[in-house]
C-alpha cells in the first residue's frame, strides 16, 4: 500500500497566527508532529512523509529539521485540500493519504500505526480517524477548558462497530444520572476526537469537490461534510496517558496546558 503522511501546517491561522512555529517546552509544535510521523512511518514500507504549507517561514523551518515540504496555495479552503495538493505535488498515485494535523503535537504514533493496520486489513474503509474514551477526570478538565476556549476540543459519537455517527465542538452525549455512572466505571461515555484522518485516495479526491455542508459550517468541523454526504468514517480507539487527550493546540492558552502536562 503506497501511503503519504502529509502534515498541513498553515501559518496564517485566524485564531493563532504562526501556530506551527510555537515552541512547546523547547521544541516547535511542528517539530514535535514531524517526530510523531517519523516514528510511525519507520514501522511501515513505502511511506512518504511531508509538510504542506503556504508560508515560507514554515518551509524554512522544515529545511532546518530536514523534512520534505511542499508549498501549497494560500487559498486552500481546508486542511484536506492542502493535503491533497501536497500529495499531488509529491507525485500522487497514493493508495492511502493520511493527514497528520500540525497542531496536534501529542498525537500518539500508535494512532497512525493502528489506522494503517486497519486499512491494510480492510481496504474498503473510506475514511479513518482516532478517538480516545475520556476518563471522568479528563471530561471534567475538558469542561473547564471549554469555559475559556469553547471551540477547542471535539467529541464524537460512535456505534458499537466504531463507525462515527457525529462530531461536535459541544460535549456529546449529554449524560443523565452522571453521579451513578461515575461510581461504576473510571471512564466516561464521552469520546474525544484526535485531529488525524486517513483517506482512501479516491475518497479524498471526491471530498474536496463537495461544497461545504450546513453543519460543517455551523460547527467548523470539516469531517461533518463527509457524514452529511454519506461517506463513512471508521474510528480506532486509543489508550493514552491520563490528560494527553486534552493536548491539542487551538489557542495560546492551550500551550500552557500542554507544557503543564509535559512537566507531570
Amino acid at each position: 500500500m503506497k501511503t503519504a503522511i502529509i502534515i498541513p501546517a498553515r501559518y496564517g491561522s485566524t485564531r493563532f497566527p504562526g501556530k506551527p512555529l510555537t515552541r512547546i517546552a523547547g521544541q516547535t509544535m511542528l517539530q514535535r508532529v514531524v517526530e510523531v510521523g517519523r516514528e510511525a512511518a519507520a514501522a511501515h514500507d513505502n511511506i512518504t512523509l511531508a509538510v504542506a504549507t503556504e508560508d515560507q517561514r514554515i518551509a524554512d523551518h522544515c529545511a532546518e529539521i530536514d523534512v520534505l515540504c511542499f508549498m501549497t496555495s494560500p487559498d486552500c479552503p481546508t486542511g484536506s485540500d492542502r493535503v491533497l495538493e501536497a500529495a499531488e505535488l509529491a507525485g500522487g498515485n497514493f493508495d492511502f493519504i493520511l493527514s497528520l494535523q500540525g497542531d496536534a503535537p501529542f498525537t500518539p504514533a500508535d494512532a497512525i500505526r493502528k489506522m494503517l493496520d486497519a486499512v491494510t486489513n480492510d481496504p474498503s474503509i473510506e475514511v479513518i480517524t482516532p478517538v480516545v474514551r475520556l476518563r471522568w477526570t479528563e471530561l471534567d478538565a475538558l469542561r473547564e477548558s471549554k469555559k475559556i476556549t469553547p471551540f477547542s476540543g471535539t467529541t464524537a459519537i460512535i456505534d458499537e462497530n466504531g463507525k462515527a455517527l457525529w462530531f461536535s465542538k459541544n460535549i456529546i452525549p449529554a449524560i443523565r444520572k452522571e453521579d451513578t455512572l461515575r461510581t461504576q466505571n473510571g471512564f466516561s461515555p464521552v469520546h474525544q476526537h484526535l485531529g488525524l484522518y486517513g483517506y482512501r485516495s479516491d475518497i479524498l479526491k471526491r471530498y474536496v469537490t463537495l461544497p461545504q455542508s450546513p453543519y460543517e459550517q455551523l460547527e467548523g468541523l470539516e469531517q461533518l461534510r463527509l457524514l452529511e454526504n454519506g461517506i463513512a468514517i471508521q474510528t480506532v480507539t486509543l489508550e493514552v496517558a491520563d490528560g494527553l487527550a486534552q493536548a491539542g493546540i487551538d489557542s495560546p492558552e492551550d500551550v500552557a496546558r500542554a507544557e503543564a502536562l509535559l512537566q507531570r
